[in-house]
């Protein structure tokens, strides 16, 4: 009953999705951009739910504090401490390689404010753990949730962002402004 509310509210919404969202695939990791305000977080719970994702997500450890902590952790969030990045990506990959199923979800701008580069965690998590990255596009300017095919790390971490870069143009985020790569150039309009 809950996940067709859900997508109900999906629907209402006026967000629809294209691609697949891979089911099959045991482990893997979803790279969210762009991630640009705190509706991302609704849509995506609206997702998890409303189609039968098996997913986690990554966030601040601020948000897992009293009284949200409950909450957050039966979301599936997993808090991280932004100031110890390698120490994140060697836990991260540890859990991952102790679980027969495992996906969880990250937004690599790591902050809902404007970025010139991303965060890289994910590429060495998904290499490290040698599981898919699969990349979804929260379109706010479309309604638009798209699942790439998943993608396996064989790339450098400079090819990977070369490909993002071209994956995401012309993405917009809810706070236009905010969107990884805007303004867009004269030629990717």
């Amino acid at each position: 009953m809950f996940g067709w509310f859900c997508r109900f509210l999906f629907k209402i919404w006026g967000w629809k999705i294209q691609g697949e969202i891979p089911h099959h695939l045991a482990k893997k990791l979803y790279v969210v951009i762009p991630h640009t305000s705190n509706w991302d977080f609704p849509l995506g719970i609206l997702l998890k739910f409303g189609f039968k994702m098996e997913v986690g997500f990554i966030a601040k450890s601020s948000l897992f504090k009293w009284p949200y902590a409950w909450f957050f952790r039966a979301l599936g969030g997993i808090p991280v401490d932004r100031k110890k990045a390698h120490g994140f990506i060697d836990s991260v990959v540890n859990v991952i390689k102790s679980r027969e199923r495992f996906t969880t979800s990250i937004a690599p701008e790591g902050t809902r404010s404007k970025v010139k580069k991303l965060k890289t965690g994910f590429y060495h998590i998904a290499r490290l753990a040698e599981i898919p990255l699969v990349y979804v596009k929260f379109d706010w300017g479309n309604k638009v949730v798209d699942f790439a095919p998943p993608r396996e790390v064989y790339a450098t971490l400079e090819e990977e962002l070369d490909f993002i870069s071209k994956h995401f143009k012309n993405t917009v985020g809810k706070v236009p402004a905010n969107t990884f790569g805007y303004p867009f150039n004269k030629e990717s309009v």
